[in-house]
């Protein structure tokens, strides 16, 4: 755990070169040489990078570039014509992005990899077990005045309030102000943002009266660091966990990840095709190894088709 942990921060903001490490079952042949171009939402980066490694396993003549830049930063560059695959913690924004792709005629497939459950988080001297929904609202919309978190009720201990959060150009920062706050972008904004997830962690980590929220494999790598806060939306506390991200009760902070392909790239790229073919076919063995939640088998069965359908096969 310490170990991706070291690595993921060492990538930061910018695009690594993942070097081989180890590889596993999959469809391709070895014989795979050519570069990859991965950039996106830093709650997808763990499981690009765990893909991209088994993958150079395999094709140690490939390089796959992964970097987390941010949801929105990836489609940024995607749209752009600028990598060949973006990583995204929700879907691509149909108002905004969609027609810069539409207009630099990218054409693209949406490939479901794996699960996410938006994890709410307190320094463990903070002792908030769970909130509401209404309560995360009052926290986080735009203009809260709540300065100490017993303003909140129902029991949430005295401390000043200190909180940090992903910066705007991530897409777990769109998918919970757009929840909880009723519009994508709502949200209070004196927090400590960053588009690094394990930023955020070592913020909280060292903050006695810091709430903060980011994905969940963040949270299950650093768990013997951090408070993990159950979130009522409207049937009980609950939190997060493999078994409640998968059958939707952790709600309504469960969500779906990402791959975005360049279908030309797809087509013109024989190592963008075997890459992303090795993605789906290894997608449960490469959750696991980045501890992000995997795919259902239904989920999985629709990723394998919607690939298939952009392969024309």
């Amino acid at each position: 755990m310490q170990k991706r942990l070291l690595i993921a921060v060492a990538a930061g903001a910018l695009a690594v070169g993942v070097t081989a490490c180890g590889s596993s079952s999959s469809s391709g042949t070895g014989t795979t040489s050519g570069s990859v171009a991965v950039d996106g939402s830093s709650t997808v980066f763990p499981f690009a990078q765990a893909s991209a490694e088994g993958f150079q396993g395999e094709n140690p003549d490939a390089k796959v570039t992964v970097g987390e830049s941010g949801t929105g930063g990836g489609f940024e560059k995607f749209c752009a014509g600028e990598i060949d695959i973006a990583d995204a913690s929700r879907p691509i924004d149909p108002a905004d992005e969609a027609p810069v792709c539409k207009k630099n005629k990218v054409e693209y497939a949406q490939i479901e990899v794996a699960n996410d459950g938006i994890s709410i988080v307190t320094n463990p001297a903070l002792k908030i077990t769970c909130l509401t929904t209404d309560q995360l609202n009052q926290l986080w919309k735009k203009g809260s005045t709540v300065s100490d978190y017993d303003q909140l009720g129902s029991g949430t201990p005295a401390g000043k309030v200190s909180l940090y959060g992903p910066g705007t150009d991530s897409g777990t920062f769109d998918f919970f102000t757009e929840t909880i706050n009723g519009e994508k972008g709502n949200t209070r904004t004196d927090y400590q943002p960053s588009e690094d997830d394990n930023v955020l962690v070592q913020g909280v980590e060292g903050d006695t009266t810091a709430l903060g929220y980011f994905g969940y494999s963040y949270y299950e790598s650093n768990a013997d660091k951090l408070n993990l806060v159950g979130v009522d939306g409207g049937s009980g506390c609950v939190k997060p966990s493999v078994a409640t991200i998968q059958d939707g009760s952790y709600k309504p902070l469960s969500r779906t990840l990402y791959m975005y392909v360049n279908t030309a790239s797809l087509a013109d790229k024989p190592q963008v095709k075997s890459f992303i073919d090795y993605v789906v076919a290894n997608a449960q063995a490469s959750a696991k190894t980045a501890q992000v939640v995997p795919l259902t088998a239904a989920q999985l069965t629709t990723a394998k088709s919607e690939l298939s359908k952009a392969e024309g096969s």
